[in-house]
Formats: structure tokens, sequence, C-alpha cells
């Protein structure tokens, strides 16, 4: 018998990747990859046991995506770290359902410093990333390694967009 939660984990990934892979125009009508062999592709990773890779590969973030009813973010966040590091990405950002809703309403986290990095790379002052994406910020109390930055799927889609088109694009 299949493990239930590793088939809502799988089926929330696949999820999570058809939506990006849509977004961004990578895929036909029917699903099928535009370029096979593109780089840009949004695509699920093997699993790598004690050096694991992360869930989704969507260059160049590494997604740590999670359906379940009760969030860890800042956990989830420092696993994405470590994932988007064994797999050489430079962005690790965590993606968690929300139930009851479909998948652009998932919610999307970032460390603060992931999110600083990834402002500058787009040349965005803090107020026009908040805005420009719907972030929103969570802080707990002064440890700021519990502190993040939240949006929702189709936000990090726009975002993802905007990373990958450069700098140029995303300050238009």
């Amino acid at each position: 018998m299949a493990n239930r939660n590793k088939a809502k984990g799988t089926a929330w990934e696949s999820a999570v990747r058809d939506f990006l892979n849509g977004y961004l125009g990578l895929v036909d009508e029917r699903g099928t990859f535009r370029t096979p062999l593109s780089g840009e592709n949004v695509r699920r990773a093997a699993q790598e046991g004690a050096r694991d890779v992360g869930d989704v590969h969507a260059a160049p973030f590494i997604l740590e995506c999670k359906d379940v009813r009760n969030p860890a973010v800042p956990t989830w966040l420092r696993q994405a770290r470590v994932e988007a590091a064994h797999a050489g990405f430079p962005y690790g950002v965590a993606v968690h359902k929300q139930r009851g809703y479909s998948v652009r309403a998932g919610r999307v986290h970032f460390d603060v410093r992931t999110w600083t990095r990834v402002r500058r790379a787009l040349g965005l002052s803090s107020r026009a990333m908040a805005e420009r994406y719907a972030f929103t910020p969570t802080v707990r109390g002064l440890d700021t390694g519990r502190w993040y930055l939240t949006t929702d799927v189709a936000g990090f889609a726009a975002l993802l967009s905007d990373v990958r088109a450069g700098v140029a694009r995303a300050v238009r």
C-alpha cells in the first residue's frame, strides 16, 4: 500500500511544477514541454537521500514543497537553503499548500536573506519588491532566523519570470 502522505506531497509538487510551467509558457496546451531539454523547464527533482536537492527545480530557485496542516516555516526555510546548496542553486524557498484553495493560492516563503538577495538582483527597493509581488512579512520575536516574507504561488511565478528575464524587465 502506498504512503498516503507521500502521495499528497507528490501531488502538491506536481501541481506547483505544472502551474509554473504553464505560467512561464514552457508547455503547450497539452502540458508537453515546448523545448524538452531546456534548463528553464520547471521539474520535480529525483530524491537524493542524505544530499537531497529539493522537491522542485525552478532555476534559479529550489522549492521545498509542503502539504501539511501545521506549518513549520523557519525549519522548512533552513531545509530549502541546504538543499539549494546541494543542487548548486542560489535560492531556496518553501511552498506550503493552502487547503481548499487552488495551487495559485499556495504560500511561498522566503527567509530574509534570500528575499534581500533576490530583491537586489532585481534592482528593487524593499517597498517596490513587497508591493510588486504582494509579499507580507512575518516577524517572530528578536530571532531574525525566524523572520520570513510570504507571497502566493502566482506572485512567485511573476517574480520567477522577472528574475529569469533579468533586471531590465523587472524594473520597467
